[in-house]
């Protein structure tokens, strides 16, 4: 655990910890923990119980905010895109009035992103605090956005080129990720929704305008990921077709080999009867002339079939 002291901008570590627990002149408290440390916190800030059995749970929480008397319970997803996989990682934030606690079961990058912000926005209060901490949560899924597009674009180039059977499992596997992210940014959206609209005493009331950008990108966001989810259905159904076609131009192939050996079968078949009276068999050059027009019957057929584009 880290407890800084922020004054508009300017970090000072701090090793009381019960320091924090007084309103300084200037500035607030930042509590960088982790689940192991609340057992300390509790006490000392009287953390709800329920928002500790939240932050200790091990299941996926959905991002929520929850009003307690002294402090703010804030759940919203950070998120990663690492060797093709999106992952989710949970930031549990408590608000108070002259001090901020954020929780993290994992390090997150905004956590490190936020102090430059800091100090160059001269921050001086818990609540623009988290307003920067929340736009940077949200800005990170533009960037996320953006690769899983490109993925997407490349994805499509490739069935269109050559199909694979891998590519049906990475759609399948894109899909189920984009429809579990979704059902993340939905309430993701209404709290950030609640940190503009309603009254909240812990958050100046000029700030919480500000909060109304960063729900616009929420909603920018969700719609992102809503086309993402048809574009993915769109590569499927190019997927089924592109396979569709290759069948058909194999089958295709067959049928043209087929009817360019049908007439070889009947000219070796009508030759290979053993009847006694076939004049043919008795001509000096009989075999040389038979073999000869099967060659030429065959190679007419199949430039004939090349020219239709059927090889």
């Amino acid at each position: 655990m880290k407890v800084r002291l922020v004054q508009n901008g300017i970090f000072t570590t701090i090793e009381d910890t019960l320091q924090m627990l007084i309103p300084p002149d200037n500035g607030f408290y930042w509590i960088d923990a982790d689940v192991n440390d609340l057992e300390m916190l509790q006490p000392l800030f009287q953390l709800h119980e329920l928002a500790v059995e939240d932050t200790l749970s091990e299941e996926e929480q959905r991002p929520k905010i929850e009003i307690y008397d002294s402090h703010y319970f804030i759940v919203i997803n950070s998120i990663r895109y690492d060797d093709e996989e999106i992952f989710l990682r949970a930031l549990n934030i408590f608000l108070f009035k002259h001090a901020i606690i954020t929780v993290t079961p994992r390090k997150i990058n905004e956590i490190r992103s936020i102090k430059p912000i800091l100090w160059e926005e001269e921050v001086n209060s818990a609540d623009r605090f988290l307003y920067h901490l929340v736009d940077i949560v949200v800005d990170n899924y533009f960037s996320v956005g953006d690769r899983i597009e490109v993925k997407i674009e490349k994805l499509e180039e490739d069935i269109l080129v050559h199909t694979k059977k891998s590519h049906l499992n990475e759609i399948i596997g894109l899909r189920s990720e984009i429809l579990w992210l979704k059902k993340m940014l939905v309430p993701q959206k209404d709290v950030i929704w609640t940190l503009n609209k309603k009254e909240l005493r812990l958050i100046d009331d000029q700030l919480q305008k500000y909060f109304s950008d960063i729900y616009e990108n929420a909603v920018k966001i969700t719609e992102t990921f809503e086309t993402f989810r048809d574009l993915v259905s769109n590569l499927r159904e190019a997927y089924q077709a592109s396979v569709a076609n290759r069948a058909n131009e194999i089958m295709r192939i067959f049928t043209a080999l087929t009817t360019i050996f049908m007439p070889l079968t009947i000219i070796t078949g009508i030759y290979g009867m053993n009847f006694d009276f076939m004049p043919e068999l008795q001509t000096k050059y009989g075999y040389f002339s038979v073999l000869g027009f099967m060659v030429l019957t065959g190679t007419s057929m199949f430039y004939f079939f090349k020219k239709k584009d059927w090889f």
